[in-house]
């Protein structure tokens, strides 16, 4: 297991050094300053990163799927924390985040998808979660704007949901009150001292950045620090999302009063409504490397899926199209906590879980960077459950919203 650092340092020298500025690596840095240690962030636009795409679903029984019955246990860990972790960061910074607990539908437009909506309802069941399972008449009385081809679904009233934009933002103002210091620039390179320990970074400017101990948490672009030893590596490799936002008018009330997800001819989609009358719709999942690019297909895929659900949509005003890139890891959970590198920590790799993982991240590696080991939730998440990660396509240029 790595150690914390024991040497005293100057202060010029933090404790912890956080490379990746999108809401993992602000909680991780917000709660490693909270518990006392000097911590420093290197990224050229905190807050930014897959939170500007993200839908912000806390749907830790909506997201269960089949053979991630562990990563269920993390996902309902961090949905209890979230009531409390989001009014604690809310009470410090003096913003609203937009946390609802609005609840979720999940529904069926046709026989197939009615029999997947039964089968996830009895694997719920099994594991012990709290869904009901409502007729197609049932989920038009609970949001009427749905089509009137709804067969059936499901309600969820413990998912909840956050505004990952004001999250992000509110993390960044967290970190500056708790003295975390931000480096905006790019980190290019690990520095491997004496003793193979990871010992800080070389930034893209040419500065050397030192530190005790290094928590790699660049999202999908955490496979592509150079310096990092093959064996510690992180296997995770970009997943693209295409997102669109639209604005609900609020004369004549919200079009949806709870997030409505659904499978439509065998792709993922889901609609999620905020406060401010903003209508969230995602998303596509493109293996496509570094490709950011918001593509004609796949806007209207979206809103032909999102049509079939709620026909009311296409009359709203279309105000955000943005693609983004998920970390997705090959059992599409994360990686928490010391590497093989002594001095190396990883929090990446959080797929379609980042916002929902965040308050759980945040505790389990300010407990890693304090004690040198995992608590018992993060242990099934070790990055050493991986060997060394498989080579990766080269990288032609850094991805604007990637960080």
């Amino acid at each position: 297991m790595s150690s914390p650092p024991h040497t005293p340092r100057t202060p010029r020298t933090p404790d912890v050094l956080v490379v990746g500025g999108g809401i993992v690596g602000l909680v991780t840095a917000w709660r490693a300053a909270q518990r006392g240690l000097a911590t420093a962030l290197v990224d050229p636009e905190p807050g930014g990163g897959a939170a500007r795409v993200a839908a912000g679903m806390l749907a830790a029984v909506t997201e269960l799927h089949y053979g991630e019955e562990t990563l269920l246990a993390l996902n309902l860990a961090s949905a209890r924390r979230y009531p409390a972790f989001a009014a604690e960061l809310a009470e410090l910074t003096g913003r609203d985040l937009g946390y609802r607990r609005c609840g979720t539908l999940a529904v069926a437009l046709d026989a197939d998808d009615r029999a997947h909506l039964r089968d996830l309802h009895a694997l719920q069941q099994r594991s012990g979660l709290e869904s009901e399972w409502l007729s197609g008449r049932e989920c038009r009385r609970l949001e009427p704007m749905l089509a009137p081809g709804v067969r059936g679904g499901l309600r969820v009233d413990g998912d909840h949901q956050i505004d990952p934009r004001r999250l992000a933002r509110a993390l960044v103002a967290a970190c500056a009150h708790a003295g975390v210091v931000f480096h905006r620039v790019w980190a290019e390179r690990l520095t491997v001292g004496r003793g193979d320990r990871a010992t800080g970074v070389v930034t893209a400017d040419g500065t050397a950045l030192e530190a005790g101990q290094v928590v790699l948490a660049g999202g999908s672009l955490s496979g592509r620090l150079t310096g990092v030893p093959e064996a510690v590596l992180p296997p995770v490799r970009p997943v693209k999302g295409q997102v669109l936002r639209l604005t609900m008018p609020r004369a004549h009330g919200p079009l949806l009063n709870r997030t409505v997800r659904a499978v439509v001819r065998g792709n993922h989609v889901y609609l999620v409504p905020r406060e401010n009358g903003e209508l969230v719709v995602g998303a596509t999942s493109e293996e496509l490397g570094w490709d950011t690019t918001v593509t004609a297909g796949g806007v209207y895929a979206l809103l032909r899926d999102a049509h079939e659900l709620v026909p009311g949509i296409t009359e709203l005003p279309l105000t955000e199209t943005r693609a983004g890139l998920r970390p997705g890891s090959p059992d599409n959970a994360p990686l928490l906590g010391p590497t093989g590198l002594d001095g190396l920590l990883l929090a990446t790799g959080h797929y379609r879980n980042g916002v929902l993982l965040t308050p759980v991240t945040g505790d389990v590696m300010a407990h890693a960077l304090t004690t040198g080991e995992l608590p018992e939730e993060g242990r099934p998440f070790t990055p050493r459950r991986f060997g060394g990660a498989p080579a990766l396509p080269p990288l032609p240029r850094l991805p604007e919203h990637s960080a």
